[in-house]
């Protein structure tokens, strides 16, 4: 994608996104509800035309040529788009016919994916009873049908119990090890720490940076000091006991009046200078602690809010 802008009437969905997934890679697209990632998405698989900038797909404009694309991509959008009335095995064969494949191949095709995505002794069986986990396996199953080269997974675990949503990055983590493109958008932090070699953020139509899970940690200081104190009213004056210590602004965490988090850029003898610091300014101590940064930590510092903030696409 180069430039690739795109309005709903006076929202601005994409606004000049730049975006470059090499063939075999693992991207995460990451941002909340409305920053644009499924936006982008359609717009890559030919759902809906940008207003500005060009996508290619293989070298294949999205727009000039939208039926060449299509025969080399895969979707899987947030909501598992499977035919409740038809059995699995159905359901892969019908989508086999669909991409004109032949009888033959199409049930061949179809008894390798139930194999595949342990769905075999549920093939026959009529999709209306199969689980979330199950329905979105089968999902997934369905956008492999054509061997595509690029596969696109928006929010695939979205509405997944725990043990589900785990079972599924095993899924993903075998198509990426089978060299399959995979552009993965997330609202799930940890998910794309998991999956994506390469991590690109978006918030409100920009791509605001880029980078591994490691790079984009590294952009808050490298690492995170944790203090927590007894007494709230103290809460000024450890602050500025603190800013000297730390490469970066010290914050309160929300809610809590008694703990702050702060960027550091070596953790080991910062504890001890910590401790003694506000011991000598008369503070008293409940918890003093250092840790890496999560993606968490990374998308509150380029943006100012959670990844989690809902606002409708």
């Amino acid at each position: 994608m180069h430039g690739v802008e795109k309005r709903f009437g006076e929202t601005r969905a994409l606004d000049g996104v730049d975006l470059t997934v090499p063939r075999g890679a693992v991207y995460g697209l990451l941002g909340p509800n409305g920053a644009g990632k499924t936006t982008s998405v359609k717009v890559l698989t030919t759902l809906i035309r940008p207003d500005a900038g060009a996508a290619r797909i293989d070298g294949i404009d999205v727009v000039a040529d939208p039926d060449a694309v299509r025969h080399r991509i895969g979707l899987t959008g947030q909501y598992a788009a499977v035919d409740e009335r038809l059995t699995a095995r159905e359901n892969l064969i019908y989508v086999g016919r669909l991409f004109h494949l032949g009888a033959t191949e199409s049930k061949a095709r179809a008894r390798e994916l139930l194999e595949r995505f342990d769905l075999t002794d549920a093939g026959d069986r009529v999709v209306k009873g199969f689980s979330g986990g199950m329905r979105r396996r089968l999902d997934i199953a369905m956008s492999l049908i054509a061997r595509p080269s690029v596969l696109f997974l928006d929010e695939p675990t979205t509405g997944l119990d725990p043990r589900s949503r785990l079972a599924m990055w095993d899924v993903i983590a075998d198509l990426a090890a089978d060299g399959t493109t995979v552009l993965l958008t997330t609202q799930y932090l940890e998910e794309a720490d998991r999956l994506a070699e390469r991590i690109v953020v978006i918030d409100h139509g920009h791509v605001i940076a880029e980078g591994t899970p490691d790079e984009l940690k590294a952009r808050t200081g490298g690492a995170l000091l944790n203090v927590s104190i007894a007494r709230a009213e103290n809460r000024e004056r450890a602050m500025s006991v603190l800013t000297p210590l730390c490469s970066g602004r010290v914050e309160p965490v929300t809610d809590d009046d008694r703990s702050f988090v702060a960027p550091i850029v070596a953790g080991d003898r910062v504890v001890p200078g910590v401790i003694r610091a506000l011991d000598e300014a008369g503070i008293d101590v409940l918890d003093v602690a250092v840790r890496r940064p999560s993606l968490d930590d990374v998308f509150l510092a380029l943006t100012g809010h959670i990844a989690t903030e809902e606002e409708g696409e």
